[in-house]
């Protein structure tokens, strides 16, 4: 049995205070039992000598410090596993949210995770196919590697998010593949349309959804993304599957993390943030990855929004220091009415030139990449330059630049949402826009590749 204190001397918000405690550890889970029976979980926020602050996840309206009694449960959270957990709905905590029961349950893992010895990670090195041009031509995603993609409020990142978990694939190998989609802080009209997308599409099958709605605790919304990773490193390093782990949205658990810091009258960092947001973000992120002598591995691809489209904001900033790059989701291009909107020239993705070559996409691929990344730079020095002195001061070659930027953002960069374009199909549509350029324009793909593929064949 628990012990059973009933000295919890204050209510703050979503906080209660407990005092004369002894042995409570941090992150340690709560039970708060009501003078009526009612029974509400929390979780310690904070532990010292002889005080405890909880975080009650139903909230503490009702909660009587005088009658009210607290037990804590000597553990931290947990979620159970096992093979049945594929193709379930699952909330924020890890409760079913499909309407069905518990899944059954081979063993119970602590939702915080073991910290990953950087001698035993592999290197990452095998393309994943999204099927979007734009990401796999010229920002490659590698297996085992950290990609997120940095878009703004009113951007279709949901879109997107749904469509690379539909669609991602490692090439090459009859190998089992899974999705684990975290969502956080969203409404309920987004959470029924990516749950409907999954189930409509089929892509439920192989997936484990964790949704957290904006009505949720807050306290919920940081434990979220660790439920969803639990599950990854389960299925990836004990039922050698390789998982995808798709986060949306960072920013909102970034914001959890920054309501909870001021709940407990810390001292704020960069607008607002906990100076230990970078360090909380790096457990998150640094939980994928390969292991050496194992099967399986974790990718990540985390969505946030900046604020104000601000590259420089604390959530994209840290970010962008513990990832592998970045797919930077452009207004501008989103204003013309391109789908998906991904700005190819600030996005990088820096395990690139490890995922893609022969053997793993085609020959080509490096070579061109870094011409079209090259020509459509150019393109768009020319059209800001026409801008200024008009078309008519361009020369002949300045004038293919200009429509060569134009043909790559309608053709290269824009497809629908259900078009899948496998990594051949994207390489030759690349081709199919180089040939607007002399051969002798082509400076950065070799020799042998310009005689291979520029012309045209059949």
């Amino acid at each position: 049995m628990f012990k059973e204190y009933k000295t919890i001397t204050n209510v703050q918000g979503p906080l209660l205070i407990v005092r004369k405690i002894e042995g409570v550890k941090y992150s340690e889970l709560a039970e708060v039992i009501l003078s009526s029976g009612e029974k509400r979980f929390g979780k310690v926020l904070d532990a010292q000598e002889d005080l405890a602050i909880i975080q009650v996840f139903e909230g503490t309206q009702g909660i009587d410090t005088k009658t009210s009694r607290v037990r804590f449960l000597g553990k931290t959270e947990e979620f159970g596993v096992s093979p049945d957990i594929l193709g379930r709905i699952f909330s924020g905590r890890g409760l079913p949210k499909d309407g069905l029961p518990f899944p059954s349950v081979n063993k119970y893992l602590d939702i915080n995770g073991s910290p990953i010895n950087p001698c035993a990670r592999d290197y990452p090195q095998e393309f994943i196919q999204t099927g979007i041009s734009s990401i796999d031509g010229m920002n490659p995603l590698v297996r085992g590697q950290k990609l997120p993609i940095f878009s703004g409020s009113g951007l279709p990142h949901n879109q997107l998010a749904v469509q690379i978990a539909r669609q991602a694939k490692v090439l090459g190998k009859e190998e089992k593949f899974s999705v684990v989609f975290s969502a956080m802080g969203i409404t309920f009209e987004e959470a029924n349309f990516f749950i409907e997308d999954f189930r409509k599409t089929g892509a439920l099958e192989r997936a484990v959804l964790f949704i957290n709605l904006a009505n949720d605790p807050v306290i919920e919304r940081i434990s979220t993304p660790r439920f969803a990773l639990t599950c990854a490193e389960y299925l990836a390093f004990e039922l050698d599957m390789h998982v995808l782990v798709i986060l949306v949205d960072m920013t909102f658990y970034c914001e959890a993390l920054r309501n909870i810091s001021s709940a407990r009258k810390e001292v704020p960092g960069r607008r607002g943030y906990p100076g230990y947001m970078y360090t909380d973000l790096a457990t998150i992120y640094e939980r994928a990855g390969r292991l050496k002598g194992k099967k399986g591995s974790i990718t990540m691809m985390p969505i946030l929004t900046m604020p104000d489209d601000d590259k420089t904001h604390p959530i994209p900033d840290l970010t962008g220091y513990i990832t592998e790059g970045q797919a930077i989701l452009s207004r501008a291009l989103h204003k013309k009415g391109i789908y998906p909107p991904v700005d190819v020239l600030p996005s990088l993705s820096r395990l690139k030139d490890k995922g893609i070559g022969e053997g793993k996409t085609r020959e080509d691929h490096a070579d061109v990449l870094n011409q079209l990344f090259a020509c459509y730079a150019q393109g768009k020095e020319v059209r800001e330059l026409a801008l200024i002195l008009g078309e008519e001061a361009l020369n002949p070659l300045d004038k293919i630049y200009l429509k060569f930027a134009d043909r790559f953002e309608e053709e290269f960069v824009r497809q629908k949402d259900t078009e899948e374009r496998n990594i051949i199909k994207t390489l030759d549509l690349g081709w199919q826009l180089l040939r607007m350029f002399p051969k002798e324009e082509l400076k950065r793909i070799r020799p042998k590749f310009i005689e291979k593929y520029y012309e045209v064949k059949g």
